[in-house]
């Protein structure tokens, strides 16, 4: 079975690979580059989603969608339009209504960085604070209910900003799981790749 796991803001496909390699051959699990899906010099998450969708088109059979933070929203609303083609959905430090004051705070770091600082994120300084200011209104608060594939929503126990989101989701999704990972932060690719590896295999597993 395929499993799509999408990056967060940040991040790169490369920072789910100890995650893949805890999964091993269980699965055929693909990472794509997201802002690949961008056009030169702009950067919205209309964009971003809709480049989301033209990627999933070409699969036929159910698969896994997953994603962390910024993959996770993307991830949610393709449930929530698209949600029929999904063997399940894994949601990882997830928000489903953006914290504006957040975001906010977010882009006035952002606004203070240097511009070399954005390098490894694949986008620059101006489109990642294009990016963050277009996702300050989302809210799919109203729309959770209608996802029909069972959902995993995974937080880290320290992810103090994303926890109250995750146990929400968990109440909110019908056939929605909860896992808490003890002592891990927001990148759980990165603090607990194995934990997360064993959690998406035990998800893809079942229905």
């Amino acid at each position: 079975m395929k499993c799509i796991l999408l990056h967060g803001l940040g991040q790169c496909p490369a920072d789910w690979e100890k995650t893949i390699e805890g999964i091993g051959s269980v699965l055929e699990v693909v990472c794509p580059p997201v802002y690949d899906w961008l056009p030169d010099g702009e950067a919205n998450f209309s964009l971003l989603y809709q480049g989301l969708e033209d990627y999933c088109r070409q699969l036929y059979e159910p698969f896994v969608l997953g994603g962390l933070s910024l993959g996770a929203v993307l991830a949610l609303r393709y449930a929530i339009d698209h949600g029929e083609k999904l063997h399940s959905l894994i949601l990882i430090g997830a928000q489903f209504s953006m914290p504006k004051k957040l975001l906010k705070f977010q882009n006035i770091v952002f606004l203070l960085m240097p511009k070399a600082a954005f390098a490894k994120m694949g986008l620059g300084k101006t489109e990642v604070i294009g990016l963050c200011r277009s996702m300050m209104d989302l809210d799919f608060g109203a729309d959770l209910a209608v996802i029909p594939c069972p959902t995993l929503v995974i937080c880290g126990e320290r992810d103090k900003s994303n926890l109250p989101a995750a146990f929400e989701l968990k109440e909110r999704i019908n056939n929605a799981q909860l896992l808490i990972i003890p002592r891990a932060g927001h990148e759980l690719n990165a603090d607990s790749p194995l934990q997360l590896a064993k959690a998406i295999t035990a998800c893809c597993r079942e229905k």
